[in-house]
């Protein structure tokens, strides 16, 4: 895409991923069809996973942190029987054992993994040990020491269960890792397990029934690059917020906002707070900040002269 032809656009877009692309690959397809400035995903999916991938562009990039920091919600395939390198159908396989376990058994066997859990990450996972991604090491067959790390289960339900294969429900909070959920639950089945299939169907405030899938995207974008009108594909962009309206929020006047965005502080009588929407006395939003010890300090402002664009 020529620099001179790109937008500057601020907003997201809640994209339905497909199968066997990567994260990054529909990001920046997604990207040329809007013929955007910058665009950044909030978490990647794996190219077998499918499903929720909100995509920030502009301005909302800088509040895509408070989306990977969220909690997540699944659709699951496991295939049990079958352990495998990554946890999930693309790895090597490991062992084959028999399935014999009932549902009950299996009912009792979540349970251990509801609530506030211990986990230890996949080597097949983007962290880092001594400044490598763990993957790097997974595939030259080589182990590392990892910490498990608390993670929270909300729901771990069972939805179908045929034979060796099994549905469920998994909402969690961030940083859990599906296909080691999935292989630590076959382990103490003692037959082993790995993920056949895996939708994400919600991201913090977002859910699945506001996806646009890339045929949608494709069909409009075509007609946009035609006539060079790119309203309806706009149309599909929710503001740059949208993504934390749960947050507090704080109304400031003109001198205040103008103190933050010219990097003030603003004493303020309000309890300490990590992160607060932040509102200009026109009731736009302009950033968030943190309150501590009754001071108001900035965290990420929007640049206002980048907004013109939108």
């Amino acid at each position: 895409m020529a620099r001179k032809n790109a937008r500057a656009l601020n907003g997201i877009l809640l994209l339905d991923k497909p199968l066997e692309v990567s994260s990054n690959g529909i990001l920046q397809r997604v990207r040329w069809l809007y013929q955007a400035q910058k665009a950044g995903h909030t978490g990647a999916l794996d190219p077998m996973a499918s499903g929720l991938l909100p995509i920030c562009f502009g301005e909302a990039t800088k509040f895509s942190q408070f989306l990977l920091d969220t909690d997540k919600t699944y659709q699951v395939t496991a295939k049990f029987g079958i352990r495998t390198t990554t946890s999930d159908a693309e790895g090597e396989v490991i062992s084959e054992k028999p399935v014999n376990f009932s549902a009950a058994e299996l009912e009792r066997a979540m349970q251990a993994f509801r609530g506030d859990i211990q986990q230890v990450p996949t080597m097949f996972s983007a962290l880092k040990y001594q400044g490598q991604p763990l993957y790097r090491y997974a595939r030259q067959g080589i182990e590392v020491p990892r910490e498990a790390r608390p993670i929270s289960i909300f729901r771990f339900e069972l939805l179908v269960l045929n034979g060796d294969s099994a549905d469920f429900i998994v909402h969690c909070s961030k940083g859990t890792y599906i296909r080691t959920l999935i292989d630590d639950l076959g382990e103490l089945l003692g037959c082993g397990a790995h993920v056949s299939k895996l939708h994400r169907i919600q991201v913090g405030p977002f859910h699945a029934e506001q996806m646009v899938t890339p045929a949608q995207l494709n069909t409009l974008a075509e007609q946009s690059h035609q006539s060079s009108d790119f309203s309806a594909m706009d149309d599909l962009l929710l503001p740059m917020d949208a993504g934390i309206r749960d947050m507090v929020k704080l109304e400031l006047t003109q001198a205040e906002q103008h103190r933050l965005q010219h990097g003030q502080s603003c004493q303020i009588s309000m309890a300490d707070i990590a992160a607060v929407k932040l509102h200009g006395p026109d009731d736009s939003f302009f950033g968030i900040g943190q309150v501590e010890d009754g001071i108001l300090s900035s965290r990420r402002l929007l640049n206002t002269a980048a907004l013109s664009g939108s």
